[in-house]
Protein backbone atom coordinates (compact mmCIF):
# COMPACT_ATOMS: atom_id res chain seq x y z
CA UNK A 1 0.00 0.00 0.00
CA UNK A 2 3.00 2.15 0.07
CA UNK A 3 2.73 3.36 -3.38
CA UNK A 4 -1.01 3.16 -3.78
CA UNK A 5 -2.96 6.62 -4.09
CA UNK A 6 -5.53 7.55 -1.15
CA UNK A 7 -8.08 9.86 -1.13
CA UNK A 8 -9.18 10.95 2.26
CA UNK A 9 -12.71 12.93 2.98
CA UNK A 10 -12.65 16.18 5.07
CA UNK A 11 -15.93 16.67 7.51
CA UNK A 12 -16.43 19.95 8.32
CA UNK A 13 -18.26 21.24 11.61
CA UNK A 14 -19.21 24.49 10.84
CA UNK A 15 -22.18 26.24 8.85
CA UNK A 16 -21.02 29.35 8.81
CA UNK A 17 -20.39 30.53 4.61
CA UNK A 18 -17.12 32.65 6.19
CA UNK A 19 -15.93 29.71 8.48
CA UNK A 20 -12.41 29.80 8.96
CA UNK A 21 -12.47 26.50 9.66
CA UNK A 22 -14.34 26.30 6.05
CA UNK A 23 -11.15 28.02 4.90
CA UNK A 24 -9.02 25.52 6.62
CA UNK A 25 -10.90 22.56 4.96
CA UNK A 26 -11.08 24.19 1.28
CA UNK A 27 -7.16 24.64 1.75
CA UNK A 28 -6.30 21.11 1.99
CA UNK A 29 -6.51 19.84 -1.37
CA UNK A 30 -3.67 22.22 -2.71
CA UNK A 31 -1.61 21.29 0.12
CA UNK A 32 -2.20 17.32 -0.02
CA UNK A 33 1.04 15.96 -0.92
CA UNK A 34 1.32 13.84 -4.26
CA UNK A 35 -0.45 10.87 -4.54
CA UNK A 36 -3.21 11.94 -1.94
CA UNK A 37 -6.55 13.15 -2.77
CA UNK A 38 -8.56 15.12 -0.91
CA UNK A 39 -12.32 16.34 -1.04
CA UNK A 40 -15.10 17.67 0.97
CA UNK A 41 -18.04 15.39 2.13
CA UNK A 42 -21.65 16.92 2.52
CA UNK A 43 -22.92 19.45 5.03
CA UNK A 44 -23.50 17.72 8.67
CA UNK A 45 -26.25 20.47 8.70
CA UNK A 46 -27.96 18.44 6.29
CA UNK A 47 -29.10 16.02 8.86
CA UNK A 48 -32.08 16.52 10.96
CA UNK A 49 -31.41 15.88 15.34
CA UNK A 50 -30.65 12.51 16.48
CA UNK A 51 -33.87 10.80 17.16
CA UNK A 52 -34.42 7.28 17.44
CA UNK A 53 -37.86 6.99 16.41
CA UNK A 54 -36.54 8.86 13.26
CA UNK A 55 -34.51 5.95 13.33
CA UNK A 56 -37.22 3.41 13.27
CA UNK A 57 -38.28 5.11 10.14
CA UNK A 58 -34.98 4.47 8.39
CA UNK A 59 -31.60 6.22 8.18
CA UNK A 60 -31.96 9.61 6.46
CA UNK A 61 -30.36 9.71 2.83
CA UNK A 62 -27.91 12.17 3.83
CA UNK A 63 -26.83 9.55 6.48
CA UNK A 64 -26.44 6.60 3.85
CA UNK A 65 -24.47 8.94 1.42
CA UNK A 66 -21.58 10.57 4.11
CA UNK A 67 -21.62 6.88 5.35
CA UNK A 68 -20.71 4.94 2.12
CA UNK A 69 -18.23 8.18 1.44
CA UNK A 70 -16.46 7.55 4.71
CA UNK A 71 -16.60 4.22 4.27
CA UNK A 72 -14.69 4.23 1.19
CA UNK A 73 -12.25 7.22 1.85
CA UNK A 74 -8.81 6.04 2.69
CA UNK A 75 -9.11 8.58 6.17
CA UNK A 76 -11.43 11.16 7.35
CA UNK A 77 -10.18 15.09 8.23
CA UNK A 78 -12.18 16.47 10.61
CA UNK A 79 -12.06 20.21 10.48
CA UNK A 80 -14.06 22.36 13.12
CA UNK A 81 -14.31 25.16 15.55
CA UNK A 82 -15.01 25.05 19.05
CA UNK A 83 -18.47 25.43 20.55
CA UNK A 84 -18.32 26.25 24.65
CA UNK A 85 -14.94 24.12 25.52
CA UNK A 86 -16.29 21.46 22.97
CA UNK A 87 -17.83 19.71 20.17
CA UNK A 88 -20.23 21.78 18.42
CA UNK A 89 -23.74 20.67 18.54
CA UNK A 90 -23.91 19.80 14.47
CA UNK A 91 -21.08 17.63 14.46
CA UNK A 92 -21.58 15.78 17.53
CA UNK A 93 -25.43 14.57 15.79
CA UNK A 94 -23.59 14.01 12.67
CA UNK A 95 -21.17 11.96 14.26
CA UNK A 96 -24.51 9.94 16.76
CA UNK A 97 -26.18 9.87 13.43
CA UNK A 98 -23.04 8.10 11.73
CA UNK A 99 -22.50 5.45 14.28
CA UNK A 100 -26.22 3.90 14.35
CA UNK A 101 -24.88 2.77 10.38
CA UNK A 102 -23.66 -1.21 10.42
CA UNK A 103 -21.19 -1.33 10.09
CA UNK A 104 -20.01 1.56 11.84
CA UNK A 105 -18.42 3.85 9.08
CA UNK A 106 -15.61 4.94 11.70
CA UNK A 107 -14.37 1.47 12.54
CA UNK A 108 -10.92 1.53 12.50
CA UNK A 109 -10.68 4.34 10.02
CA UNK A 110 -7.68 6.58 10.42
CA UNK A 111 -8.99 10.27 11.70
CA UNK A 112 -7.02 13.50 11.27
CA UNK A 113 -8.08 16.49 13.68
CA UNK A 114 -7.15 20.11 12.79
CA UNK A 115 -9.02 23.03 14.04
CA UNK A 116 -8.91 26.88 13.90
CA UNK A 117 -9.79 29.05 16.07
CA UNK A 118 -9.25 32.99 16.91
CA UNK A 119 -8.39 32.19 20.63
CA UNK A 120 -5.28 31.50 22.11
CA UNK A 121 -5.66 27.50 22.39
CA UNK A 122 -6.58 26.79 18.88
CA UNK A 123 -9.73 24.71 19.20
CA UNK A 124 -7.79 22.29 21.52
CA UNK A 125 -10.36 21.16 23.92
CA UNK A 126 -12.65 20.69 20.96
CA UNK A 127 -10.01 18.25 19.88
CA UNK A 128 -9.76 16.61 23.23
CA UNK A 129 -13.68 15.89 23.25
CA UNK A 130 -13.47 14.58 20.20
CA UNK A 131 -11.30 12.41 20.68
CA UNK A 132 -13.05 10.64 23.60
CA UNK A 133 -15.73 10.31 21.13
CA UNK A 134 -13.31 7.93 18.87
CA UNK A 135 -12.05 5.88 21.20
CA UNK A 136 -15.76 4.70 21.74
CA UNK A 137 -15.96 4.80 17.91
CA UNK A 138 -12.78 2.69 17.67
CA UNK A 139 -11.80 4.99 15.13
CA UNK A 140 -7.81 5.46 14.56
CA UNK A 141 -6.99 9.16 15.47
CA UNK A 142 -3.72 10.13 14.59
CA UNK A 143 -2.08 11.79 17.69
CA UNK A 144 0.80 14.05 16.40
CA UNK A 145 1.25 15.82 14.88
CA UNK A 146 -1.82 18.28 16.12
CA UNK A 147 -3.09 21.44 14.30
CA UNK A 148 -4.61 23.40 16.23
CA UNK A 149 -4.23 26.79 14.70
CA UNK A 150 -4.52 29.76 17.71
CA UNK A 151 -5.06 33.84 16.22
CA UNK A 152 -7.14 32.28 13.12
CA UNK A 153 -8.78 35.80 12.36
CA UNK A 154 -4.97 37.00 10.89
CA UNK A 155 -4.08 34.51 9.18
CA UNK A 156 -6.98 34.04 7.55
CA UNK A 157 -9.42 36.05 4.83
CA UNK A 158 -11.99 37.87 7.18
CA UNK A 159 -14.35 38.18 4.56
CA UNK A 160 -14.21 34.59 3.05
CA UNK A 161 -12.63 32.32 5.32
CA UNK A 162 -9.84 31.58 3.42
CA UNK A 163 -6.73 30.61 4.87
CA UNK A 164 -3.86 32.94 3.91
CA UNK A 165 -0.99 32.57 5.81
CA UNK A 166 2.10 30.81 4.36
CA UNK A 167 3.63 28.88 7.75
CA UNK A 168 0.24 27.58 8.75
CA UNK A 169 -0.37 26.24 5.23
CA UNK A 170 3.57 25.21 5.02
CA UNK A 171 2.58 23.50 8.47
CA UNK A 172 -0.82 21.79 7.37
CA UNK A 173 1.03 20.26 4.22
CA UNK A 174 3.43 18.69 6.73
CA UNK A 175 0.93 17.18 9.13
CA UNK A 176 -1.31 16.06 5.36
CA UNK A 177 1.82 14.61 4.72
CA UNK A 178 2.25 12.65 8.02
CA UNK A 179 -1.33 11.66 7.75
CA UNK A 180 -0.50 10.09 4.85
CA UNK A 181 2.45 7.76 6.27
CA UNK A 182 -0.06 7.06 9.22
CA UNK A 183 -2.43 5.99 6.68
CA UNK A 184 -0.04 3.50 4.79
CA UNK A 185 1.54 0.15 6.92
Amino acid sequence: MSGKNLHFVTMLGSLRKASVNGGVARALPALAPEGVAISALGSVGDFPLYNADVQAEGIPAAVEAMGAAIKAADGVIIVSPEYNYSVPGTLKNAIDWLSRLSPNPFKAKPILIQSASPGALGGARMQYHLRQIFVFLDGRVMNAPEAMISGAYGKCDTATGDLTDATTKDFLSKQLAAFADFVRP
